[in-house]
């Protein structure tokens, strides 16, 4: 697909086939040098454990179109940083920190024809992953391994502005306890198919989970992180060894206390307490903040701010956030990468 064929304005969160992706191979115990490729098959053994035992993880972040016709990456180095820690976890070779940006720069620069123009409210998206590959069949680490990257344009998340979403509390749950939830790894994922679509069923966005343990304290919302103001303008988002540690939610932590002078608190979120909060929002790369109007839990809806509006807190770090990210607000120290 050329760019001059796509509508913009249009654009959803769906796979375009682009350019060029990024490929790298891991053998005899180092990372090959990597190179840009057309294919955007991946050959791979039958045997390989990202088939049979889930031996993979990956990443999403964005590059964005700024006025002045450059393209920022946001926060690529926490993104880095996430993978090798879920790689840490599934035994599998981490990507070193420089060699990730350098793969990404080269990705965005390779596609840069497929970045929504600035204003759009479109961006870039990346997906970074990391699969174990070659001949095997035993439970056990795979013997190759690839890192790829490949991009998509996408759209505004928010089609005609952002509105809040009601949700439901699941009575399944996402990870273990002591799993794999902090770590971004497919098979949380496919735990989530059911649980999400049952709640779209029933005309919810999507289901929020509970704590594994004791199924009494909120973790995660679908695929997000979640996140909540207190009536004493509090920043509250849970702290658990099952949540995975999102770079917005971590962006969104460091902008409510350095810009918008609230009290940050992670901890415990308990499901029977949900009056301490007059906002509460999803977080995440695809919609940076989804907010919440109201989750239902034993067959009461708790109503936040409003089902039909965005609360101001919530409004004031979503625009902050995007604006840093599309290069309208002066970004902290680190967080953007130039292309």
């Amino acid at each position: 697909m050329g760019h001059e064929s796509i509508n913009w304005d249009k654009l959803g969160f769906d796979y375009i086939k682009t350019d060029l992706r990024y490929l790298s191979h891991w053998r005899d115990g180092e990372w090959d040098q990597g190179n840009l490729t057309e294919d955007n098959v991946l050959h791979i053994s039958e045997g390989s454990t990202a088939l049979h035992y889930g031996q993979q993880c990956f990443e999403g972040l964005k590059a964005y179109r700024c006025k002045d016709g450059s393209i920022n990456l946001f926060r690529p180095d926490q993104n880095a940083l996430r993978m090798q820690r879920s790689c840490g976890r599934l035994l599998m070779p981490q990507v070193p920190t420089d060699v990730f940006i350098e793969a990404c720069r080269k990705v965005v620069a390779a596609n840069e024809r497929f970045i929504p123009p600035y204003g759009s409210g479109g961006a870039l998206y990346l997906r970074p992953f990391v699969i174990g590959v070659g001949d095997n069949i035993g439970v056990r680490t795979a013997p190759e391994f690839i890192f790829s990257i490949f991009c998509i344009p996408v759209g505004p998340y928010f089609k005609g502005g952002m509105k809040p979403h009601n949700f439901i509390i699941s009575g399944y749950d996402r990870a273990a306890p002591n799993g794999t939830g902090a770590a971004k790894v497919g098979g949380n994922y496919a735990a989530s198919l059911m649980p999400g679509s049952n709640a779209k069923k029933a005309n919810f966005a999507d289901c929020i989970y509970l704590d594994p343990q004791t199924h009494t304290k909120i973790e995660e919302v679908g695929s997000a992180n979640f996140f909540a103001i207190t009536q004493n303008d509090e920043f509250v988002t849970p702290k658990s060894p099952s949540v995975l540690p999102g770079i917005t939610r971590l962006s969104l932590i460091e902008l409510a206390q350095s810009r918008l002078g609230l009290k940050v608190i992670e901890g415990d979120v308990l499901i029977d307490q949900l009056d301490r909060f007059k906002e509460a929002g999803a977080c995440g790369t695809a919609a940076v903040i989804t907010p919440i109007g109201g989750i239902e839990y034993q067959d009461k809806l708790h109503v936040f701010y409003s089902q039909e509006e965005v609360g101001p807190f919530t409004h004031r770090l979503y625009k902050e956030l995007t604006g840093i990210q599309s290069g309208d607000v002066e970004a902290p120290e680190g967080w953007i990468v130039k292309v």
